[in-house]
């Protein structure tokens, strides 16, 4: 098949292939969950699905949350631990399976499944490629493929085949927030945090598309801010070249995925507003078309970024720090390495809590500028506080939590108001412009918000200032 053809000639390939097996036509492989994605460390590979000639098993309906003939109410968010619950016959992969072993050492074996899955509602083509063997050649190996072809870890077939029988999205095997666990050591955590932060990335790239709404670059971008929140946090237990690296990686797609969120944010805050307020004028209308198009125009750019190799690069990078420990390479690794993440945690929250109350200080009389900064100080010590809250459950962490989350966002209103304004400003000129009136209405309309929100947020800082921190049991 075109998959196996392409994939033998590839370069990384044609010249140390030591053996080949392809199964037949008629090979059945039934969807078992149990197939998908090692959880392990936080590292997600994917292991070859098992060869069931004469497996099948059936699934009680009350394991079929919302299937036809069961309650509405029944619906339920799909558990941390779905990919290990009981097999779902809900759709079969009929297909060919071809294997090579590649000559060299250490050895790496290349899985090719390629076919149709196939159940009621629909079908869909399918090629899933799974390499095993050492960590650091399957990586190396991983690496050199995706310069070329569009590899990235996929939902397990088991997903793919239950959502392809229900007609909706695979589900996220991680999203939102990573919680660590207090009896975790700080290499252990941060490891948690990358292999979670990578999946709940991965999940929203198909939804970064024009027309699918703005949540897909809302989550990516903040899976990703989390993300290098956390490798700053860390830093101390485990710089090295390879981490910095990443980041520098990340800041790059931060950049991208800028302009797509920026433009989604006025056109959902300000741009509605004053399409409500102004009426149906045309000059207002032409604004707003300018403004979509320079939304599609960013979409578009940051789609070229995420259909290409940097971005599998940046992944397969990620995935490289849970798996080989770089920092573990150092002459003297860090000593925080093994230190109990609740001890480092409690010390880290301290010098962000002192930090961001420090840049709260006379709040009143901060400017625009230093309010921004001020809502930078909410998110880091939000980012931090969210994974770590666990360690110290109860109404205290709660409280701090809503009060941290509820300054944010009112700094975040007043922050976006000033991006939407330079926005608009850039309409102006260029392909397609808008009416000058038009600019200069929303640039107004957007000063005349702006005493309202900066009034909300003096008012929310001054209740987060006097919360009380939760860490070390306060």
């Amino acid at each position: 098949m075109a998959a196996a053809r392409r994939l033998a000639r590839h370069p990384a390939l044609a010249s140390r292939r030591e053996g080949r097996a392809r199964g037949g036509a008629e090979d059945i492989i039934w969807l078992d969950s149990a197939d998908g994605l090692l959880a392990a460390r936080g590292l997600l590979l994917e292991r070859p699905a098992r060869r069931a000639e004469a497996f099948r098993r059936t699934l009680p309906a009350e394991h079929l949350p919302g299937w036809p003939g069961q309650p509405a109410e029944t619906e339920a968010e799909p558990p941390d631990d779905w990919a290990a619950t009981t097999p779902v016959p809900l759709a079969a992969f009929t297909g060919r399976r071809t294997s090579w072993r590649l000559a060299g050492e250490p050895p790496v074996t290349l899985d090719l499944v390629q076919g149709r899955l196939r159940a009621v509602a629909d079908e869909q083509a399918v090629a899933r490629l799974t390499l095993s063997g050492p960590p650091a050649a399957v990586l190396t190996l991983a690496r050199a493929l995706a310069a070329d072809l569009a590899l990235l870890p996929a939902p397990p077939l088991a997903e793919l085949g239950r959502a392809l029988a229900r007609q909706e999205a695979p589900r996220p095997r991680r999203r939102g927030i990573p919680a660590l666990p207090a009896d975790a050591n700080v290499e252990q955590a941060m490891q948690a945090v990358i292999g979670h932060l990578l999946e709940a990335m991965l999940h929203q790239v198909p939804r970064c598309v024009p027309g699918a709404g703005p949540e897909g670059v809302h989550q990516l971008r903040v899976a990703l801010r989390r993300l290098r929140s956390a490798l700053r946090n860390f830093r101390p237990a485990i710089r090295c070249a390879e981490v910095d690296g990443f980041d520098k990686e990340l800041a790059l797609l931060a950049r991208r995925l800028g302009p797509a969120r920026d433009w989604d944010v006025f056109l959902g805050g300000l741009g509605a507003a004053l399409v409500a307020a102004a009426g149906p004028d045309k000059r207002c209308a032409q604004l707003i078309k300018a403004a979509e198009a320079r939304r599609d125009a960013a979409y578009a750019a940051l789609r070229q970024v995420l259909d290409g190799p940097g971005f599998r690069h940046l992944v397969l990078d990620g995935i490289a720090l849970v798996a080989l420990r770089p920092w573990r390479q150092a002459e003297s690794p860090a000593p925080l390495l093994d230190e109990p993440v609740a001890e480092f945690g409690a010390s880290l929250l301290d010098k962000r809590w002192h930090r961001l109350r420090t840049q709260g200080e006379a709040a009143e009389t901060l400017d625009a500028e230093a309010l921004h900064e001020l809502r930078l100080g909410c998110k880091r010590l939000r980012y931090a506080a969210e994974s770590l809250a666990p360690i110290w459950p109860g109404r205290a962490a709660r409280r701090f939590l809503r009060r941290l989350s509820a300054a944010q966002e009112a700094l975040g209103q007043a922050n976006d108001l000033s991006v939407a304004r330079a926005l608009v400003a850039g309409l102006a000129s260029g392909t397609p412009a808008a009416a000058p009136w038009a600019v200069g209405l929303a640039e107004g309309f957007a000063l005349g918000r702006a005493g309202g929100t900066r009034a909300q947020a003096l008012e929310a800082w001054a209740k987060l200032r006097d919360a009380k921190a939760f860490w070390h049991g306060a």
